[in-house]
């Protein structure tokens, strides 16, 4: 595996060496696990620039270490090495560090864990790495790299994960495994159509048999939408959303959910509108794009069924808002939109108090070019455009506050959208010449 290691950029092997040189201090076993040992088996292609873009998360490279003895103990070692915030969750003996506000350590004890029942949360206990390999969801994830002898690292591989992955393969590692956790079932179908591979024909069969006798039905609808919500976070949703449709049709978010045509091609106007923004506002929040696929599938429901949706999966009430602002104003905003010369205040008065996800979803939801141009022309021109002068100036000028107040501000806005006034200073002259006709 020494060779793997090796191509990894200089800070992940920085980072490897340390927690190499804590597990020769202190005497502790440590392991790379998980997703990380996937991906790199995989020839995952970590670059330098990865890792230097924190405002995208989705770029970075999370690094899971297994020890046999205290995770915590482990981290706090490490975090004093690497300078990095270390997070403790004493309660099940885990610890995170983060490096640079966005490069993650996940660092456990290797533990043992027991179902009392079918779709409850494990009680956990210590154990092995052995222990701790086996209580894994899939094959492929169920993988090892021993980094406390950094001169000969060893792939420790007691599932044959490594030829699964060879092979494209999503196996479960015993019969019960969606039984006991059953939001491995969607696990499943996301590793699947992330890495274009074939749940292997007894797994598939094991998960509709879960299926069918309602496992996941058992689950907590918050732990139902972590894995929806990571679904949706993937680079390919509609892929997602499909395979899962197949299994597991979406009425389970609400019993009026159903994928159709037109759902499944307004995720394909998605994924380009999504791919545009970012391609073309790089500096600008980045997307929750999640919150707007979800939105596209909620479309049609009511404020009222809105509600109920964000009641019963727990979603923040800033998410629920952008939800339904899409749904109470889209089809007003996309008929205003649709016309030719919109003024560009009009443009503005109506698109500045939205979010990118709901401004987004607009543009995605009609092919009318005008929509089109006039949304570029407001993320592009108008957005975040704001007045040099206060109530404070107006005052000063022997205004009374009252009515004029926003009359004048509506006007001074108006030739700043159009380019007339640039400045301050021409913002108070043209104030001057309103207070003669207002």
């Amino acid at each position: 595996m020494k060779e793997y290691l090796e191509i990894l950029p200089e800070e992940i092997k920085e980072i490897i060496a340390k927690a190499f040189e804590v597990s020769m201090e202190i005497k502790m076993p440590a392991y790379l696990v998980g997703g990380f040992v996937r991906d790199l088996l995989l020839n995952y292609k970590y670059s330098a620039n990865s890792l230097s873009d924190s405002r995208d998360p989705g770029c970075c490279v999370d690094l899971d270490i297994a020890v046999e003895g205290s995770g915590i103990i482990f981290a706090q070692n490490l975090g004093q090495k690497l300078k990095a915030e270390l997070m403790t969750h004493e309660r099940f003996g885990t610890a995170t560090l983060v490096l640079r506000g966005f490069l993650k350590i996940d660092i456990v004890s290797t533990r043992k864990e027991k179902y009392p029942c079918s779709a409850s949360l494990p009680e956990v206990s210590c154990g092995l790495l052995a222990d701790d390999l086996l209580r894994r969801d899939f094959t492929i994830n169920a993988m090892a790299i021993n980094i406390s002898d950094l001169l000969n690292p060893v792939l420790i591989d007691p599932y044959e994960g490594r030829k699964d992955l060879l092979k494209g393969k999503i196996r479960i590692l015993h019969d019960l495994s969606f039984q006991d956790d059953p939001t491995r079932i969607l696990r499943a179908i996301r590793f699947e159509q992330r890495f274009n591979f074939k749940i292997e024909p007894k797994t598939l069969y094991l998960l509709k048999d879960a299926l069918k006798n309602g496992f996941l039905d058992k689950v907590s609808p918050h732990r139902i939408r972590d894995e929806l919500i990571l679904m949706l976070k993937e680079p390919r949703p509609l892929k997602q959303i499909r395979r899962l449709d197949s299994f597991y049709p979406l009425s389970f978010i609400h019993k009026k959910l159903k994928a159709t045509k037109n759902t499944y091609d307004l995720f394909k106007s998605l994924e380009k509108e999504i791919a545009w923004f970012n391609s073309k506002f790089p500096g600008y929040r980045r997307l929750d794009s999640w919150l707007i696929y979800l939105t596209a599938l909620l479309k049609d429901l009511t404020s009222l069924e809105i509600e109920s949706v964000s009641a019963k999966f727990g979603l923040r009430k800033g998410e629920e808002k952008r939800i339904e602002s899409f749904i109470r104003f889209n089809k007003r905003l996309i008929e205003l939109l649709s016309k030719r010369k919109v003024p560009p205040v009009t443009i503005f008065n109506q698109l500045e108090p939205l979010s990118y996800e709901t401004i987004i979803l607009l543009r995605a939801f009609s092919a009318n070019k005008n929509v089109k141009e006039n949304i570029g022309n407001f993320l592009e021109v108008y957005n975040g455009l704001r007045l040099f002068i206060s109530g404070k100036d107006l005052a000063g000028l022997g205004i009374i506050p009252g009515p004029k107040y926003q009359k004048i501000f509506s006007k001074v806005l108006e030739a700043k959208l159009s380019g007339q006034v640039k400045s301050l200073s021409q913002e108070l002259e043209m104030i001057k010449e309103l207070i003669k006709t207002i």
